[in-house]
């Protein structure tokens, strides 16, 4: 009996994207937390320019993070030349506390991270009550 020796099979780059997830890319990984009366949203978003490739907004009460990410690398050699190119776009939704302003929203970017802080207020709630008609 003869021993036959295997090659571990790799799908080409062009296919190998539909078979091993992506870790990296398509999803904004997001962190939140409360430092005393501030919740705080931290967005990784790497090798992004803030004022070109990111925007934020706020909309009845949510956070969006949108970012458009565009990389392309080339490689040239003796053996050829080889250019690849990753695009995409990236969109988070985070919902607020009731009693946060708007214009008390601050954002920074550094290193790579977008930190969102929102001061949080207290919550206005009040009660009205609703008469009931019975027949």
């Amino acid at each position: 009996m003869a021993l036959v020796r295997r090659e571990r099979f790799e799908f080409p780059d062009l296919w190998r994207r539909f078979f091993e997830p992506d870790f990296t890319g398509g999803w904004m990984r997001v962190e939140e937390y409360v430092d005393g009366e501030v919740l705080v949203v931290r967005a990784e978003l790497p090798g992004l320019d803030p004022d070109k490739d990111v925007e934020l907004t706020i909309d009845d009460g949510v956070l969006h993070i949108r970012a458009e990410r565009e990389e392309r690398t080339e490689h040239k050699g003796k053996e050829g030349y080889r250019s690849e190119f990753r695009y995409g776009s990236l969109e988070r939704n985070i919902p607020l506390p009731s009693g946060t302003k708007d214009e008390d929203v601050k954002a920074s970017y550094e290193h790579g991270i977008l930190e969102v802080r929102v001061p949080v207020g207290e919550a206005k709630t009040s009660t009205t009550k609703v008469p009931i008609r019975t027949s």
